[in-house]
């Protein structure tokens, strides 16, 4: 894995990245040294993260096999349903071995489908509960709100029908949760997804599903992202089996599915997760304040140990393997990546990418997984949520980067919602508007979006309710011209277009956010009366020919078949043509597509001339018609030929471009 110097050409064209090469050199070189110290003994990588297959409860002929690491340990019983839930000698687990590892065997006539256990963990004179880490299976008492372990062996394994379809050429990502894509007051189910929302995904066009909230969490309103069992998918939303024949369906309409992978941090809660699972705080975890996570409650890997890096490198796999996911989403890489989790951190020097606040043991551990995951699956996809933009996260490993194959450009969201908050539409600046679009390194690929799940976070709104604010509850039936709500719709087409024509190499659109949800996101929780109002997903706002909704919705189709769908289009990045502060207006160039942008709240231009190849050009989106809730100011279809300009050898094309405007032309 270690680069050739001649081919760490990306990074070293960087002159800002100079004073560092010799720091980025080091850093691969010391993820090559960690990577022949674990597989020592072993063919590659892929041969060490096979850990799932050894501990946990595995059949092996007339018996069950359980086996945990656990060096903190004094003893160990399995408990449950088997047991009546008492310790048993016949039950007590036994060293293997003076790594840590405990193992027990039993008989299957003893452990049935469907049965519950747990452990019973002896520290320092205490007898601790807690669930096994590598359980497949984990679910919580209706009544008494307990989580168990699950023996999961139904008599007929899962039989997968669909392969993964080909990695699209430009991304188009539908994140998802299954919990609340559903419209009643409930958890929604694996089953519900698979019959009523995948459609939904797949007839608007996107071709990749990430899933969030996949791995098993305590609390329902984290999110998923405060994670206990990383190998047991989350069983208030349905079977393992029920997952695979959504994920299995997916892949028969042509989508690819990612999931959230949730490595960044664990969930502090020492029963059901990691945290002090044989007794002590530095099993899988830092000791000490370094463990913890102080803005999250939550406890923090140590990348360090071999037996972690194990664990999740194996949990990698886990998911590909079992489920045959089509890559992961990385949760939190900034709080990875820095020891003080780049909280309060502006991150506007090189310097702070290179200094002794980087965790180098975390930086090894993502290069390791993006090594390892393109190993088992050339065409996985790992993307980094990362904030920070430090150089080299989306490079390839081969010329000195982390692997990522995207980043999320999370600038723009950023971007957008400061303008919308704080900028009276007279001072949006097209030209700023323009850098933020394009402000990525060339040797990375990104994943543009206006708004995900973040945006909308409790607190916090949709960007169509930023716009349009209360009247999203008054004036959005479809003969209503409330001045506010007719600025908000105009306004919405014209970001995600701008977004998705500048983007790098994908584009991302939250559940709902697509027809403008209105309103948040929030969890039953004590605070909101454990309400499950803002845990869903009102699709009859979409549906209702009688509101707006149903426009936007249609435009994200047009939107998404036009400009983003085709690999004419989508290969090349955009050109540049021009922006003006006074007029409002941004144009840009896309392979044959020019797309040009009027911001401004009410100047609409007559014979508005923009220099572009000569030719035949045709109208072929008008965020303005009709259909999508405009005003209808442009005749459809029309064709514009160029005409040379008086001074240069440049030609020019004139069109009637009107306020709040975006319009596609293609070239014939």
């Amino acid at each position: 894995m270690t680069p050739d110097p001649h081919k760490l050409t990306r990074l070293t064209d960087d002159p800002c990245l100079a004073p560092y090469l010799d720091i980025i050199r080091l850093r691969t070189d010391q993820a090559t040294d960690v990577e022949q110290r674990v597989i020592a003994g072993l063919d590659d990588l892929a041969g060490f993260a096979r850990g799932h297959e050894h501990f946990g409860m595995h059949r092996l002929g007339d018996n069950w096999v359980l086996r945990e690491w656990a060096p903190g340990a004094d003893a160990i019983f399995l408990i449950g349903d088997l047991s009546g839930w008492r310790e048993a000698e016949e039950f007590r687990l036994h060293r293997c071995g003076v790594d840590g590892q405990w193992e027990l065997s039993v008989s299957d006539r003893l452990l049935r489908h469907g049965d519950l256990y747990r452990l019973k963990v002896h520290h320092a004179g205490h007898r601790l509960d807690r669930i096994p880490p590598w359980a497949r299976r984990v679910v919580q008492d209706d009544k008494t709100k307990i989580f168990n372990a699950q023996l999961w062996a139904p008599e007929e394994n899962f039989h997968w029908r669909c392969e993964s379809p080909k990695r699209p050429e430009f991304a188009l990502i539908y994140e998802a949760h299954v919990g609340m894509a559903q419209e009643l007051g409930r958890v929604g189910t694996y089953d519900q997804f698979r019959a009523d929302i995948l459609p939904r995904i797949a007839d608007a066009g996107y071709n990749t599903v990430q899933l969030m909230a996949v791995m098993e969490h305590p609390y329902y309103g984290s999110f998923g992202y405060q994670v206990s069992s990383f190998f047991a998918p989350s069983s208030r939303f349905g079977t393992p089996n029920q997952l695979k024949a959504l994920i299995d369906e997916a892949h028969g309409m042509g989508l690819r599915v990612i999931m959230d992978l949730v490595h960044s941090h664990a969930a502090g809660n020492p029963v059901e997760g990691l945290s002090e699972f044989d007794g002590t705080e530095h099993q899988y975890c830092h000791a000490g304040a370094r463990g913890r996570h102080q803005a999250w409650g939550s406890r923090c890997f140590d990348y360090g140990k071999t037996e972690v890096l194990h664990f999740l490198l194996s949990n990698c796999r886990f998911w590909l393997d079992e489920y045959r996911v089509d890559g992961f989403r990385f949760d939190g890489v900034t709080s990875m990546l820095y020891l003080d989790h780049g909280i309060g951190r502006a991150f506007s020097a090189f310097e702070g990418y290179f200094d002794d606040t980087v965790d180098g043991d975390a930086l090894i551990y993502l290069t390791l997984a993006n090594k390892l995951i393109h190993e088992l699956r050339p065409d996985a996809v790992t993307i980094a949520e990362d904030v920070s933009g430090m150089p080299g996260l989306g490079a390839p490993i081969a010329e000195g980067g982390c692997g990522f194959d995207y980043r999320l450009a999370m600038g723009v969201p950023d971007h957008w919602f400061k303008i919308v908050k704080k900028l009276p539409d007279e001072q949006w600046d097209p030209g700023a508007l323009w850098g933020e679009l394009t402000n990525r390194r060339s040797d990375e690929r990104s994943i543009t979006y206006v708004e995900s799940h973040d945006q909308s976070i409790v607190g916090d709104k949709t960007m169509l309710f930023e716009l349009i604010d209360s009247q999203v509850y008054t004036n959005m039936g479809v003969c209503d011209e409330h001045m506010a709500v007719v600025r908000g719709i105009a306004l919405h087409k014209m970001m995600r277009l701008a977004t998705v024509a500048s983007g790098g190499d994908g584009y991302l659109n939250f559940m709902g956010n697509e027809f403008g949800h209105p309103e948040w996101v929030d969890f039953p929780r004590e605070g909101n009366n454990w309400s499950y109002h803002y845990a869903r997903r009102q699709w009859s706002l979409r549906d209702s020919k009688d509101m707006k909704y149903h426009f936007l919705a249609d435009f994200d189709i047009a939107m998404l078949e036009t400009v983003a769908s085709r690999t004419d289009v989508t290969s090349r990045s955009p050109e540049h043509l021009l922006d003006h502060f006074d007029d409002k207006i941004l144009a840009m160039r896309r392979g044959p597509q020019v797309l040009v942008f009027n911001f401004h709240p009410n100047n609409s231009v007559v014979d508005y001339t923009l220099n572009v190849e000569p030719g035949e050009y045709r109208l072929v989106l008008d965020t303005d018609e009709l259909r999508f809730g405009g005003q209808g100011r442009l005749q459809a279809h029309q064709r514009y030929l160029t005409h040379p300009a008086a001074d240069n050898d440049a030609h020019g094309v004139k069109f009637y471009l009107p306020c709040r405007t975006a319009l596609v032309m293609e070239k014939m």
